[in-house]
């Protein structure tokens, strides 16, 4: 009687064992009423009353800074964002269910928070999301995605190219309202920025420096609205366009200097200078493709390349004027030497005039065979002639020595070159003092 009392207790616990332990995930699944018959999980949100908002996790991670448009204000990046909520029916205990604690149920089948980017202007094509989201028996909800985002960024260019950029990822909702849906962040802003820090793949010119999270409402008509903002602080590695740009300006700058000891009269100074100033100009043309026309203030690089283009058109403009005067000494000094030989040929002519009477007779006598004068009133007009186009030689001569005297443009030229050289070269210092002052004592701080 024992054993079949025995026999028929193992049987009942046999049965009901058979009953219970199904370990399938079907069987979770139809517990969970997560079966295609059941939509309702799919349009509510998953709370048992509807006045206890539901808290919205938003954890975002940068695997790479793509490029930073400084003309259209848009900053291309590559990042990862894992979604987290809580979702009030989906609860089991693991116990009943063979341990099973981390269920993936398709995306579709479950309410999923209505979460947008506010700087976002990239297509729908960049994001991708996971095919699953994953489910923890506590109801707690998971899903990640990835895009490939292009957000809008005011960047300031006032340094550049030892700039600091201060771009902003806002995440919020489009339907729901900060009673319905409260966003935060699962892991603080120092272990984010260090996971991506790690993580990152791709800078390119660019570093990251560090990640601020901040929460915000904004009232939208009178009803708030929860903001999630994500401050990414980049910072430019600047050491391509300091070989570019900044060391060629002012390597060009000295050789302009350096011109000043080229001797006028080889004629190379002006054209090594209009060299020196069309070199600039490329380099300004260069420069003129990065920076937005948009800019509010001038950039002190501009600046800087700036003035050191008039500083060389100054000084090319002086060269001009110095080259003038050296011309114009040179002009006066053969036109004094066509004076002086006019003037011995008058006192030649004279000379001839005032021989002997024989000699005149003589010479007479020939000019009577060559040229027919009208006798002695002829000759006594030739000399009256003579003697007027003598004085008039005279009084011009005198009166040319009495305004210039010999090299008085040279000197005059001399005396200007050496001044606009110091003056030049005190102006040079002053700029590069400044600009360091101004500029880089800025980036430092």
């Amino acid at each position: 009687m024992d054993a079949l009392r025995v026999l028929v207790f193992l049987t009942l616990i046999g049965v009901s064992s058979s009953q219970t332990k199904d370990c399938s995930y079907l069987n979770l699944l139809t517990h969970l009423k997560l079966t295609p018959a059941n939509d309702a999980l799919q349009v509510m949100r998953p709370v048992k009353n509807w006045t206890d908002p539901t808290k919205v996790g938003l954890d975002m991670l940068m695997y790479g800074i793509l490029h930073v448009d400084e003309k259209s204000q848009t900053v291309e990046s590559h990042i990862w964002i894992q979604t987290s909520w809580v979702n009030e029916y989906l609860t089991w205990n693991p116990k009943e269910f063979c341990g099973i604690k981390i269920l993936s149920v398709p995306r579709s089948r479950l309410w999923l928070p209505d979460i947008f980017i506010q700087e976002d202007t990239s297509d729908t094509g960049s994001i991708k999301n996971g095919p699953l989201v994953t489910l923890l028996p506590s109801g707690f909800v998971l899903t990640n995605s990835v895009q490939r985002l292009t957000s809008t960024c005011h960047l300031d260019l006032n340094l550049f190219p030892f700039d600091k950029q201060e771009c902003k990822i806002t995440f919020g909702s489009m339907n729901c309202f900060e009673e319905e849906i409260v966003l935060g962040t699962l892991s603080n802003e120092s272990s984010l920025y260090k996971l991506s820090d790690q993580l990152m793949v791709t800078q390119g010119e660019w570093e990251l420096d560090k990640m601020e999270i901040t929460s915000e409402s904004l009232n939208k008509g009178g009803v708030r609205v929860a903001m999630l903002i994500y401050t990414i602080i980049i910072s430019r590695k600047p050491m391509l366009y300091v070989i570019n740009f900044i060391v060629p300006l002012f390597y060009l700058l000295v050789l302009d200097l350096a011109s000043f000891f080229i001797k006028q009269s080889s004629g190379e100074k002006l054209s090594f200078k209009v060299t020196i100033l069309l070199s600039i100009s490329v380099l300004l043309l260069i420069l003129k493709d990065k920076l937005p026309s948009t800019e509010s203030t001038m950039p002190y690089i501009a600046s800087y390349c700036l003035v050191v283009f008039a500083l060389v058109g100054i000084s090319v403009l002086e060269a001009m004027v110095v080259g003038f005067l050296y011309d114009l000494e040179s002009y006066c000094a053969s036109k004094t030497r066509s004076s002086d030989d006019t003037q011995e040929k008058v006192e030649l002519e004279d000379c001839y005039q005032n021989e002997p009477s024989g000699a005149e007779e003589d010479i007479e006598m020939k000019e009577e065979t060559s040229f027919p004068l009208d006798g002695p009133n002829g000759l006594n007009l030739l000399k009256r002639i003579l003697e007027e186009v003598k004085a008039a030689r005279q009084q011009a001569s005198r009166q040319e020595e009495e305004k210039v005297q010999p090299g008085f443009y040279k000197k005059l030229a001399e005396i200007i070159d050496h001044v606009f050289f110091v003056l030049y070269l005190l102006t040079i210092v002053a700029f590069l003092t400044y600009m360091y002052i101004v500029w880089f004592s800025k980036i430092h701080k």
